[in-house]
């Protein structure tokens, strides 16, 4: 799923590459895997990495044990998961912490990753190494130089991004000049949408028509759909009066626009008194939302449910009236994938990668990042029109198996290990950290 240099509109284009060996051997690195999942890295790299080992390539993912523990309690592991080697390293003693130390942490997790990949090659020699985000960038750079075979970069976020532009801490910097050396230091560099290609090449100095979008995916038989006494128990157990239900899903970070979506709420009562939203997913905000609420005096109508576990997540979807994605910033938006799959309407901001999964009119409703008063009118327009709403959730579920196909995306990612080549070593230099904003003139 190969997407030219010059299109813009995100739209994947499909080809075959003639002469790509039948089976190649990866080597994948992310501080996320099943069951240690934070965002949507955790359901990209295992659903990547499954459907590569059952096209019948060899894969290994290096990823961790969880954050607070060592070697004693979290071991090193070694084990097949559905076709993939994945192999988890112990923490190292030191007292680091992911919240409080993450640089350093980060350091430590990746000379943990390098001494077990070193171990790996001993009697295992990857064709290509596959770094995922910048947390991995140390270990990978290193392994893949070792070996001396191509190294790709999936850029899936941005510090830049996540901030609005603004680089102004010396951690936003910190950050910042690692994805700048990965993406800079990669044979090559993959995104997710067109709208984080455009990102990723203005932040990083890179050229645009070199960087790849391949689209996250979903597996829709995994949210097949869910039984009538399934749907019922989730509608009794968010909105047992009948009213119209609500969900959002995600982390509860500040670039999610859950603020905005409050904001609108008594709005959108207004119009459809006894409406309720739920809040699945956790976060540093969560403590500043719900205060929020109360100042909104929507407190009552907002059930704040933390994680969900997944499976109760398909149920929730099908029983929304409309899944509401307000992100101020999303560089694809996964759950947008998994409400189509559940058969929910859609209303979604137009940032980055969610306005190319959601077609405003075709597969839901949109409008424009921080707008509340457009937000509300979307979400009321849903629940004037139900019978409207479902016909797109329908467009949208159906486009499922076309465009975002995780078989059709694993060949195509095979295809760009195959084309990858290892370039000569080239010296870098700190990069220019922007004294103002960096998406600015």
């Amino acid at each position: 799923m190969l997407l030219s240099g010059s299109d813009t509109g995100g739209g994947p284009e499909y080809s075959a590459d003639e002469g790509m060996p039948d089976t190649m051997r990866v080597l994948m690195l992310s501080w996320e895997y099943p069951p240690l999942v934070v965002g949507g890295l955790g359901r990209h790299v295992p659903a990547l990495a499954g459907r590569l080992a059952a096209q019948g390539h060899d894969v290994v993912v290096l990823s961790r044990q969880p954050d607070n523990t060592d070697a004693l309690t979290h071991p090193n592991s070694d084990e097949v998961i559905d076709g993939v080697r994945v192999v988890r390293v112990a923490e190292d003693p030191p007292h680091l912490e992911f919240a409080r130390d993450l640089v350093a942490w980060t350091l430590g997790m990746g000379h943990a990753m390098v001494r077990a990949g070193l171990r790996l090659l001993r009697d295992w020699r990857p064709d290509v190494v596959h770094a995922h985000d910048w947390l991995v960038a140390h270990a990978a750079i290193a392994l893949a130089g070792q070996v001396e075979v191509p190294l790709v970069a999936t850029i899936h976020a941005t510090e830049a991004g996540r901030h609005s532009g603004w680089l102004s801490d010396t951690l936003n910097q910190q950050v910042h000049s690692v994805e700048w050396w990965l993406a800079n230091a990669a044979d090559e560099v993959v995104t997710c949408s067109a709208a984080m290609r455009a990102e990723v090449a203005q932040l990083f100095d890179l050229d645009a028509e070199a960087i790849t979008v391949l689209h996250n995916g979903i597996e829709p038989r995994r949210w097949r759909r869910v039984g009538r006494a399934d749907l019922e128990t989730a509608r009794l157990r968010h909105a047992p009066d009948g009213a119209p239900l609500l969900l959002f899903c995600g982390r509860l970070e500040w670039e999610k626009g859950v603020h905005d979506l409050l904001a609108a709420l008594p709005r959108i009562r207004s119009m459809h008194p006894g409406t309720r939203l739920v809040i699945a997913g956790d976060g540093r905000h969560a403590t500043q939302l719900v205060e929020q609420a109360r100042r909104l005096r929507v407190r009552r109508a907002v059930d704040f449910c933390g994680h969900l576990p997944d499976a109760r997540l398909p149920a929730l979807l099908a029983a929304a009236d409309a899944v509401v994605l307000p992100s101020r910033y999303e560089p694809f938006g996964l759950v947008a994938l998994e409400a189509a799959a559940a058969g929910a309407p859609l209303v979604a901001s137009t940032t980055g990668g969610l306005g190319e999964v959601v077609r405003d009119g075709e597969t839901g409703l949109a409008f424009t990042p921080g707008d509340v008063d457009g937000l509300a009118r979307a979400v009321r327009a849903v629940l004037d029109r139900p019978t409207a709403a479902r016909r797109r959730a329908g467009a949208a579920r159906r486009r499922l198996g076309t465009d975002f196909d995780w078989d059709t995306i694993a060949a195509a990612t095979a295809r760009r290990y195959a084309r990858a080549r290892q370039r000569s070593p080239v010296p870098l230099g700190r990069p220019k950290i922007p004294t103002g904003n960096a998406f600015g003139p």
